[in-house]
């Protein structure tokens, strides 16, 4: 094989690599409403992070892929969302009281209003698998709207003997009692001995953003 008969391969082999790049980056955004990470691409068009990392560059440098106030897009996803909102990441449910200076937040998200809706919102990483039953495993990120009421049957974030819990808020219909649910067998209900303190309620889990 000559050098320019090589050549042609490497670049057919990078112009369909942009172009599943693109493609993948416009479908995942139509899925789950957030942009995917470098990772999450390099998996979906199977390759390496730093063979994206370089393509994603080389798409801004030719304007196929550019600077947003949601991250790096397609000129389709960007028609399509033009509002963004920034979203800071607490803890997890399982550090204690939630704090939500500035200072003890972790990390921000830029996430679409569209996602996020009407609200003070904020992030928090779920750990251990006391609710898996209800698609929410260890290391997810889950976006709660911040509020101090909740009904039975949403997920909420409670502070239970000083520590945060995400569990599902119900009562029973026998006692009247009041009690958080986990979303797995293994798990019994936590019946309260002091007031309720709802922290947030759970709106949308999301997984592959960090």
């Amino acid at each position: 094989m000559c050098i320019r008969d090589r050549k042609m391969i490497i670049m057919n082999e990078s112009i369909d690599l942009e172009n599943k790049i693109v493609d993948f980056i416009d479908s995942y955004y139509d899925l789950h409403g957030f942009l995917p990470s470098v990772r999450t691409i390099a998996d979906g068009v199977g390759s390496n992070k730093s063979t994206v990392q370089r393509t994603t560059a080389r798409l801004r440098e030719e304007g196929i892929l550019f600077d947003s106030n949601i991250g790096v897009v397609t000129q389709r996803i960007d028609k399509l969302q033009k509002d963004s909102v920034m979203v800071g990441l607490v803890g997890s449910v399982s550090c204690g009281p939630l704090t939500f200076a500035e200072q003890n937040i972790s990390e921000y998200f830029t996430l679409p209003t569209s996602l996020v809706g009407k609200g003070e919102f904020f992030l928090l990483q779920a750990s251990g698998d006391s609710m898996i039953g209800a698609g929410i495993d260890s290391g997810d990120l889950v976006l709660i709207k911040k509020q101090s009421t909740a009904e039975f049957g949403q997920i909420v974030v409670a502070l239970v003997d000083n520590e945060t819990t995400l569990k599902r808020l119900k009562k029973s219909k026998s006692t009247n009692e009041i009690y958080l649910h986990p979303e797995n067998p293994d798990y019994n209900d936590i019946y309260l001995d002091s007031d309720l303190v709802i922290q947030g309620v759970a709106v949308k889990v999301l997984k592959d953003l960090l």
